[in-house]
């Protein structure tokens, strides 16, 4: 079954909202009203998933030139997931080595090792890569 867009309704649509290039704040809130709307609807037509799609492209766009976000560092990774699930270096003597070991992996004076980033992949239950 080939599902096309309805020419006149997506024209329409897109006259009301106008979607453009955004080259400022002002036009960014515009943006990210028009896509907030078409979100908190219950069901779109299929018109209305592809002004969604376009603003989202839009939008995305200009985060990324204007709001990028940096990469996390695999220490970074570690802090975070030691964060969310409430843990100590403590928790991690055993996993990746020492007390001292640990220390220096927290705090960053050391590099997690390939053998560091397996261990903590499998006690996280996370692809190894994101440790290295």
């Amino acid at each position: 079954m080939n599902i096309t867009i309805e020419k006149i309704a997506y024209g329409q649509l897109l006259a009301k909202s106008q979607p453009k290039p955004i080259l400022n704040e002002e036009d960014y809130d515009i943006a990210l009203a028009e896509f907030g709307s078409l979100m908190s609807q219950e069901e779109l037509t299929l018109e209305e998933e592809t002004l969604l799609s376009l603003w989202g492209l839009l939008i995305e766009e200009y985060e990324s030139k204007y709001y990028p976000i940096p990469e996390a560092t695999p220490q970074d990774v570690l802090l975070h997931f030691m964060e969310v699930r409430e843990l100590k270096q403590a928790d991690l003597v055993g996993v990746i080595g020492s007390k001292g070991v640990v220390s220096e992996v927290v705090n960053g004076k050391r590099a997690i090792s390939k053998a560091q980033a397996k261990a903590l992949g499998e006690f996280f239950n996370v692809n190894p890569s994101v440790f290295i």
